[in-house]
C-alpha cells in the first residue's frame, strides 16, 4: 500500500492489476491534494523539506535471506547469492545468511522459486526459538503469511506435521501461497480461529509444540513501514488516546490467545512471539499468565542464552525473555518461551548424569595415578637376576659369621 501510495503522489507509472491498485488510484485525486494541503500547513514547498521536518529513524539495515533447506543446502545458496554480493553467514540461526544493506533480491531466481526467503533475523529466531524435532506435530495459531510456518517445517525437515491456522479470508490465500511456494508436503492449513479449537478434540492429541505469533501493534517495525512518514506519527492527544485503547484491546486478545495455547494437554513448549515495543504486549502479557502456566506445569525457559538484549525487569523471572532492539537490531521483537517443566527436567538431567560421570571417572584416574606413585619397581626379568644375586650374598655373609 505505502509502495502503491508513493509511485501515486511521485509520478511513477503503476498498472491497476489488483485490489490495491485500483482502490487507490480511484482515490488519486483525494491523495494528490492532501499532500499539497500538507505541504501548505507546513508552509514548505518541496517533499524534501516536509520530511526534513519529521525525525526520520534510520531503516538501513542489512538485507536478511533465510535458505529454504526443503529445496537448498546452505552453501549452494551461500555460492550463487556470492556470485553478485558479499555474503556472511549468521552466527545464530542456522540457515541464516547477511548481504549488505539494500541488496535487491525481489526478482532473484532463488526467491521467485522459493529456495530462499527474504526474513529478517527477529522474525527467523522464532521458530527456532521453539527447536522442533523432525516428525513432530506442531500448531502455528496464527500462521499467515506463513514465513514461520514453512521455517518451521524446514526445521523438522520435511518431516511430522504443522497445522497453520488463520481466520482471515484474505491471508489464508497467502499462507497458502507461501506454502505452495516453499514445497513443505507437511502443513494442513487450517482456516478458522485458533481460539475456536478445543485442546480436548483428538485431533489436537498429538501436538507437542505451538507457535503463537498474534496480531501485534508492530510497533518495532514501524521504521521499516516508513510509519514516519504519516501525519498520525506527529499527531497529538487524540492519536496517543485511540493508541492505547487498541493496545488495550491487542493485549487482551494476546493474553487470551496464550492461555489457550497453554491448555493444550501433550503440548511441551510454547513460543510468544510480537513484532512490537510495547510493554503491555510483551512482559505484561506474559506475567498475567504465569500463575494459569504454572497451573499446566510450565516455566519459562531461555531462548538463544547468548543474546544479549533480555526482557525488562518488571517481573522475577524477566531475564529469560528475549528482546531486539529497534535501534541497535534494527527492528523491534519480543520472544518468550514456555517448557513444560518435566521437559526441562529431563533436558537438564542428562547434563547432570555426565557431570557425575566425569567426576566419577576423575576420582578414578586420580586413584589410579596415586597406586600408580606406590607402585614398587616392575618384576622383570632382570629384577629376579638382582634379587637372586642379593639373596645370594645374604646367604654367603651369614655362612662366614657362623664360621
Amino acid at each position: 500500500m505505502y509502495i502503491i501510495t508513493y509511485d501515486i503522489l511521485f509520478g511513477q507509472e503503476i498498472s491497476s492489476v489488483g485490489d490495491a491498485e485500483k482502490f487507490l488510484l480511484l482515490q488519486k485525486n483525494a491523495i494528490q491534494l492532501a499532500l499539497a494541503r500538507l505541504l501548505v500547513r507546513k508552509k514548505v514547498k518541496r517533499v524534501e523539506d516536509l520530511m526534513a521536518l519529521y525525525q526520520i529513524p534510520d531503516v538501513s539495515k542489512p538485507r536478511f535471506v533465510r535458505v529454504n533447506t526443503l529445496k537448498l543446502d546452505v552453501e549452494s545458496a551461500f555460492h550463487v547469492l556470492g556470485k553478485q554480493n558479499t555474503v556472511q553467514k549468521d552466527d545464530m540461526v542456522p540457515d541464516l545468511l547477511i548481504l549488505p544493506p539494500g541488496s535487491d533480491l525481489h526478482d532473484h531466481p532463488l526467491v521467485r522459486n522459493g529456495s530462499v526467503f527474504m526474513q529478517g533475523k527477529a522474525s527467523s529466531m522464532v521458530a527456532v526459538a521453539l527447536g522442533p524435532e523432525p516428525g513432530w506435530e506442531v500448531l502455528d495459531a496464527c500462521s499467515a503469511p506463513g514465513n514461520k510456518t514453512v521455517h518451521l517445517a524446514a526445521l523438522m525437515k520435511g518431516k511430522g506435521k504443522i497445522i497453520a491456522c488463520e481466520l482471515d479470508n484474505e491471508r489464508v490465500k497467502r499462507l497458502e501461497d507461501t506454502v505452495r511456494l516453499s514445497g513443505a508436503a507437511n502443513i494442513e492449513v487450517l482456516h478458522g480461529d485458533f481460539l475456536n479449537l478445543n485442546p480436548m478434540d483428538p485431533s489436537y492429541s498429538k501436538v507437542r509444540a505451538i507457535l503463537l505469533d498474534p496480531s501485534c501493534s508492530g510497533s518495532g517495525t514501524t521504521a521499516e513501514r516508513l510509519d514516519h512518514l504519516l501525519p498520525s506519527y506527529a499527531a497529538g492527544d487524540a492519536t496517543a488516546v485511540a493508541g492505547t485503547e487498541r493496545l488495550n484491546k491487542l493485549a487482551a486478545f494476546q493474553k487470551k490467545a496464550l492461555e489457550h495455547a497453554l491448555s493444550f494437554p501433550a503440548v511441551e513448549k510454547v513460543v510468544y512471539s510480537t513484532c512490537s515495543i510495547h510493554q503491555i504486549e510483551n512482559e505484561d502479557v506474559i506475567k498475567s499468565v504465569l500463575p494459569l502456566a504454572a497451573s499446566h506445569g510450565f516455566q519459562l525457559a531461555t531462548p538463544f542464552p547468548q543474546w544479549p538484549r533480555r526482557g525488562l525487569p518488571v517481573f522475577e523471572g524477566s531475564e529469560h525473555l528475549l528482546r531486539t532492539d529497534p535501534v541497535e537490531d534494527k527492528e523491534g521483537f519480543f520472544i518468550a518461551l514456555f517448557v513444560r517443566k518435566s521437559i526441562a527436567r529431563s533436558l537438564e538431567q542428562p547434563i547432570k548424569t555426565r557431570k557425575n560421570n566425569k567426576v566419577k571417572s576423575a576420582k578414578r584416574n586420580a586413584t589410579m595415578n596415586h597406586n600408580k606413585s606406590v607402585m614398587p619397581f616392575p618384576f622383570t626379568r632382570l629384577s629376579k637376576l638382582l634379587l637372586h644375586s642379593h639373596l645370594r650374598l645374604q646367604t654367603y655373609k651369614k655362612l662366614n659369621m657362623s664360621t
